[in-house]
């Protein structure tokens, strides 16, 4: 973790202009309002699964979705029951992008909605996508690329990953097409997608710099809007192309994030830790379990029995002593850090005390 650790915030000191951001195009940096996507939503069956679909007797509306798909394709089902066990409902998800024409292939997302245990080698029948209006702009189908796997009985079984989700590549196409004339816009509003005063300001001075005096206003820390009549209306596609591939360096926030599941600490080049002094330890509870045999009197016609035994023992590890740490840079933050030679656990706990304590000048994310 402390290898880790040290190769994360190496990496962005020693890469080139480590004296400040490196410049970011503006269209890495904001969106312009407007150019949008859709999310969009969908319930189907999966079929072609080997056994490990939902049991119908738990999931009966798969059942119901499954008869009415057969009788829409011409079988005639009638009144009876199928009981198959490799077919699966689920939910369909995806996100229409702007400008996606009639025709165009988008990737979507496939859950299990029953008690199915695995999509793996499953197929999608047909199935339509809605947007919040309720109208249908995709219809999806293919096979089911699933998220994990599983493997063994009812009493023994090891699963790796989600086997219950899966996604298909290009898997629906788009019937419908968002209503939006482009062309018609006669003003653009870029919206950061980390609003900053600092970044906005930079944004508004380098499409003045390259388009003239006034084409940009900074209305906010997330708003720079775009008035391009001062140029004689030009085109607005060529206007934006030439916009977002402009080059700004942004200003980031000191951040630090911390994964509990995994132990993971990333650090922002910002990050910096007042003279702080820190002294750490730890305990360590240790738990055996034994088994004593009791023997009975000679001629006593007693049992031998067995007797489980349990000792348990805390310990009081060393740890470390008062230390200092303090950093002007994120290098010096890193060596003090490592310095104290603790686990990746006590790391955590080391800066989230230090960060407590008012040293960590930093905005601490926590996961």
């Amino acid at each position: 973790m402390l290898a880790r650790l040290l190769i994360v915030c190496i990496g962005l000191v020693s890469a080139p202009g480590a004296a400040g951001a490196q410049a970011v195009r503006i269209k890495d940096l904001a969106t312009f309002d407007g150019m949008r996507g859709n999310d969009l939503v969908g319930y189907g069956i999966v079929v072609g699964l080997d056994g490990s679909g939902d049991s119908l007797r738990n999931a009966p509306y798969t059942e119901e979705m499954l008869v009415g798909l057969l009788e829409r394709l011409g079988a005639n089902v009638g009144d009876e029951q199928i009981r198959p066990k490799n077919v699966a409902a689920v939910l369909v998800t995806a996100a229409l992008p702007p400008f996606a024409r009639t025709g165009s292939q988008i990737d979507i997302s496939v859950s299990a909605i029953g008690d199915a245990k695995s999509l793996l080698g499953g197929t999608l029948i047909m199935t339509p996508l809605n947007a919040a209006d309720g109208q249908i702009y995709a219809v999806a189908q293919g096979s089911v690329i699933a998220g994990g796997v599983t493997a063994g009985d009812d009493t023994t079984k090891v699963v790796q990953g989600v086997p219950t989700s899966g996604s298909i590549p290009s898997g629906a196409r788009v019937e419908r097409e968002v209503a939006f004339d482009f062309q018609a816009m006669e003003r653009f509003r870029i919206a950061l997608r980390t609003p900053d005063f600092t970044t906005a300001a930079r944004i508004e001075r380098a499409i003045n710099n390259d388009l003239g005096d006034k084409v940009a206003v900074m209305r906010d820390a997330g708003t720079v809007d775009i008035d391009p009549s001062a140029l004689g209306n030009p085109n607005p596609a060529h206007l934006v192309s030439r916009i977002e591939n402009l080059a700004v360096t942004p200003e980031t926030r000191a951040r630090v994030v911390i994964d509990h599941k995994s132990g993971t600490v990333v650090m922002g080049e910002d990050v910096r830790i007042s003279r702080v002094a820190v002294s750490q330890g730890s305990l360590t509870l240790r738990v055996r379990d034994e088994s004593y045999v009791v023997q009975p009197n000679p001629f006593s016609e007693g049992q031998t029995v067995v007797v489980p035994r349990s000792t348990a023992q805390i310990a009081e590890n060393p740890g470390i002593g008062l230390a200092e740490v303090r950093g002007s840079s994120l290098s010096d933050v890193v060596t003090g850090l490592n310095a104290l030679g603790v686990r990746p656990r006590d790391l955590i706990e080391i800066l989230k005390n230090i960060h407590a304590a008012g040293a960590l000048h930093a905005d601490v994310v926590i996961n």
